[in-house]
């Protein structure tokens, strides 16, 4: 079992790091509220290479927030795990295994929680990072002035610690901490510091409480992009211990590629984000918006555009999709020819648009990873709006012109949603020979437009539902025509038999 007790006795292994004893002797520097793989996919392993290589030298105090599961795998391995990082880089393949050793301890907030907040007074802790889910930070009206047990809420937990913070250090400035959400919403940041404020005017807090969470505390929005699978299959998981010699329960898998952008403009919190020196995937910026529209354009919209195709070719996952060479082609194209045009602007060079394009497709192809194109279909027509729309439109803007590539990524989507109402209101669609429950809160909506005596009224009518994309896209001049000819195409020939050239609407 992987514990500090046998770091000294695991033989040297190809592409094993093994952590020196030293790193588990540095302070604590991070306050971290979530245990999810995210997390130790991506910031615990940055600041664990940061250690490793000299720089923030500071551990991390891991904050189990939910009563799901338990701390006991941590406390057997002395908070220690492996984290296998597999997939391509450049092309070229990456299967190494890295021990971690950046976490110091994990405290249950159910059963610990006085012993959280003494970590408030510790002058060395100046970081808090957060992954408690999309529903985590949200409004919960609780009165926790003096609480015991711990609130109930992320927020609630995160404004009493601070508040404890402020009352042990008589509300230095130097005593705020530079807070990291890395939930999947939209300003993060912002919108964890307006409910904190909300949360200490509810309860009470005297006014300078509040005054030193607005302007001592760095409340920063940020970007993470990284796939972390989590546990590896199980016979993946004996074979890399066979080959390490140890067990380890805690072991989980992450690819080759990582983002972390973190936006703020104070010199202090960069100082204190040493760790950002460590890996070119971390980047500390006065604005995200170009990394946020990097990867909702490149990699989320590449994914919407592609995957009724796909599904239409037979393709169950995204690695067996980029097996196919036609495939692999049609999405090549998409991106280089008509995604990355489209999106290069000002902000955006064309240099770091290709960059970015060229690491999608590194991590579509990731041969260990078995993304369903089916589980990316979920509520496909709010995608198609929020990520795809806007791309279209800047490609029209350009060159006055559908673009083949995203018109049939359209006509496949259409053509997947035509679907049979079944029972309980389920919209049943098949694609290429096999049944699948859309789930998408426009189904009956489209479905009702299908209902049109012909296929071309029914494409109009949803190709000008403003309600659907926030405008009437039949405006396009010649798309309505285009889509119509791609839906046409694909309804005429079987998955077996669409050829490369005719991935490729003309």
């Amino acid at each position: 079992m992987l514990s500090e007790h046998t770091l000294t006795t695991i033989s040297q292994a190809d592409q094993l790091l093994i952590p020196d004893s030293n790193l588990l002797a540095l302070p604590e520097k991070v306050l971290q509220f979530g245990t999810g793989v995210l997390l130790r996919g991506l910031p615990d392993d940055i600041i664990h290479q940061a250690n490793h290589k000299g720089i923030f030298n500071g551990r991390i105090v891991v904050v189990k927030s939910t009563d799901k599961g338990t701390t006991d795998a941590f406390a057997r391995q002395h908070n220690l795990y492996t984290l296998c990082v597999r997939g391509l880089e450049n092309g070229k393949p990456v299967d190494k295994q890295i021990i971690n050793a950046s976490i110091s301890r994990v405290l249950s907030a159910k059963d610990e929680w006085e012993e959280i907040l003494k970590c408030a007074a510790n002058k060395d802790l100046k970081v808090i990072i957060s992954n408690t889910t999309e529903t985590g930070i949200r409004l919960v009206r609780e009165g926790f002035l003096f609480s015991s047990p711990a609130p109930s809420s992320f927020p609630g937990k995160l404004v009493l610690f601070l508040y404890t913070r402020y009352q042990f250090f008589n509300g230095s400035p130097e005593s705020g901490m530079v807070i990291l959400p890395t939930e999947l919403i939209s300003d993060n940041g912002k919108e964890l510091k307006t409910i904190c404020i909300q949360l200490a005017e509810i309860n009470h807090y005297e006014s300078d409480f509040i005054h030193w969470l607005e302007s001592a505390n760095d409340f920063c929005n940020t970007l993470v992009d990284r796939i972390v699978p989590g546990a590896l299959p199980e016979k993946d998981k004996e074979l890399i211990e066979q080959k390490l010699g140890y067990r380890d329960e805690l072991m989980i898998m992450a690819e080759p590629y990582s983002l972390w952008a973190i936006e703020t403009t104070k010199e202090r919190a960069k100082e204190i984000l040493s760790f950002a020196t460590a890996d070119s995937g971390i980047i500390i910026t006065h604005n995200i918006t170009k990394y946020k529209e990097l990867k909702l354009r490149l990699l989320n919209a590449t994914h919407t555009y592609s995957c009724a195709v796909a599904l239409w070719c037979g393709f169950s996952t995204v690695k067996e999709a980029m097996e196919n060479k036609a495939f692999k082609g049609f999405i090549s194209d998409l991106i280089y020819y008509e995604i990355v045009p489209a999106i290069t602007t000002d902000e955006i060079s064309e240099k770091e648009a290709l960059t970015f394009a060229a690491n999608v497709l590194d991590r579509f192809a990731n041969p260990y990873i078995a993304h369903q194109w089916i589980s990316i279909s979920a509520q496909y027509s709010s995608k198609m709006q929020m990520r795809c729309v806007n791309v279209l439109e800047s490609y029209y803007h350009r060159f006055q012109k559908a673009p083949s590539h995203i018109t049939l990524g359209f006509a496949a989507y259409l053509l997947f949603m035509k679907s049979e109402k079944k029972e309980n209101n389920n919209f049943v669609t098949t694609v290429s020979a096999k049944q699948f429950v859309i789930t998408d809160e426009k189904a009956a909506v489209i479905h009702a437009h299908w209902q049109k005596p012909t296929s071309e009224q029914a494409i109009h009518a949803i190709l000008s539902d403003d309600a659907l994309w926030g405008k009437d896209l039949t405006a396009l001049p010649d798309f309505e025509a285009h889509v119509i000819a791609a839906v046409e195409l694909l309804k005429s020939k079987s998955s077996k038999t669409l050829t490369e050239k005719e991935l490729i609407v003309q």
